[in-house]
């Protein structure tokens, strides 16, 4: 197994290098030639997505995310599309200076060579991250999860097509056995492979930052909060509550937890009214299960536990805190938060702009729901994974975060004396 992956790896590596010959209008033609054909094969693929989703609990969180429709095709074309629109991350002057020896310095923008991401039941993350890598000048080699084994040969087999008609060669993106043992070649492929990113479960990513001997970038779970503060406008309050957490359910962007001042409870059946016709549960903490109850079903209603915060539910579930002091959520959010999206929603532009600097997130948001922590939503076109961690790339990792850059040192017969 490893010896074979070994080739594979090695195979991608040499591809890699290939990327460099092509133009960007070169690549901006395949890639909306990708999105005609994620169209045009909308039905091989929807056929093998169903082969995967049979496997599945209809039950399970992840069934959602692992789920292909037309739909969802037109708007991974779009997205892949978008791709295309957006300028070459490549070849940017990010520095320029000329020393006093006459000797000429340009720090210049140039891809890492080969990107591997592992990733769970998520098949639209085989066509987001080829389009950024092809765009970013990178080879990828994914490892997908078993259970979308089906939909991510599927949606591989339709690029490759497609690169094949453009004479490219196929190895810029490879699909990995859906087994462990490869996974672990993949953390090991030391010499291959410049960069991992793990998208999915925080078992996976922290199995991922143990066990690699590769670079790796973190796109770490979604444990959303969102505060309503003593300032707060229920209507608006309720608008992105209800956004957050029902936009879609399975996405690490959703809402987990509402932190409320206790001098709002009274305001609080409002600001979950909506939420009674998607059937979600709420764990409430005592002051809040009181302020609730009568006004929300008791079926949907329970007590909150220490294991209802810091969780991140993937499902229409909810729970909700309440909190003494503006300085209380901040606790709150400090102890619970992955750093990913945390929200407030507050009519006192100071309380926002303090919210805005004590928080430690990769997106904070003031007035605006945290469904919005997304590649194509902040104009990156589609995004490789959401970075929690802050060295090198943060936030939603578009085609900037996934390039390094080189120096060029340019002279004429400079040597240096001592």
């Amino acid at each position: 197994m490893t010896t074979d992956l070994n080739e594979t790896f090695a195979a991608v590596q040499a591809a890699s290098r290939e990327l460099a010959l092509l133009n960007d209008d070169t690549i901006n033609q395949i890639l909306n030639a990708v999105a005609d054909a994620a169209i045009a094969k909308a039905p091989f693929i929807l056929a093998e997505n169903e082969k995967d989703l049979a496997r599945m609990d209809q039950n399970d969180p992840k069934y959602d995310r692992l789920k292909l429709t037309e739909e969802r095709l037109k708007g991974i074309a779009a997205d892949t599309r978008n791709v295309a629109t957006l300028p070459s991350p490549l070849g940017k002057i990010l520095k320029e200076t000329v020393r006093p020896n006459g000797m000429k310095l340009t720090k210049i923008s140039v891809p890492f060579g080969v990107i591997g991401i592992i990733y769970e039941a998520r098949p639209n993350v085989s066509f987001d991250v080829f389009s950024l890598c092809l765009k970013s000048g990178n080879a990828c080699i994914l490892k997908g999860g078993s259970d979308a084994d089906c939909s991510n040969r599927a949606i591989i087999s339709v690029i490759h097509e497609v690169l094949r008609s453009f004479n490219i060669n196929p190895h810029i993106v490879e699909l990995l056995p859906a087994d462990r043992e490869a996974t672990a070649a993949l953390l090991n492929a030391v010499g291959y492979v410049d960069l991992i990113i793990p998208r999915g479960s925080s078992n996976l990513i922290n199995f991922v930052r143990n066990n690699a001997k590769t670079p790796v970038i973190e796109t770490g779970a979604g444990i959303c909060h969102t505060y309503f503060d003593e300032f707060g406008e229920v209507k608006k309050g309720a608008d992105i509550i209800h956004n957050a957490k029902t936009r879609r359910v399975s996405v690490c962007n959703a809402l987990d937890c509402v932190i409320v001042h206790e001098k709002r409870l009274v305001d609080l059946p409002k600001l979950c009214e909506k939420l009674k016709d998607s059937h979600v549960i709420i764990y409430a903490d005592p002051q809040a299960y009181q302020a609730l109850e009568g006004h929300y079903p008791a079926e949907l209603l329970q007590s909150a536990t220490n294991e209802s915060f810091g969780t991140e539910f993937l499902d229409y579930k909810m729970a909700v805190k309440t909190v003494r002091s503006f300085e209380d959520a901040l606790g709150h959010i400090q102890e619970n938060s992955s750093k990913h999206s945390e929200c407030i929603v507050t009519e006192n532009k100071e309380r926002a702009a303090l919210f805005i600097k004590i928080v430690d997130a990769a997106c904070v948001y003031t007035n605006v729901s945290t469904a919005f922590t997304d590649g194509a939503q902040f104009g990156l076109g589609a995004e490789i994974g959401i970075s929690t961690q802050k060295l090198h790339a943060r936030g939603p990792m578009g085609l900037e975060e996934i390039t390094s850059y080189k120096w060029v040192i340019e002279g004429d017969g400079q040597t240096r004396r001592s």
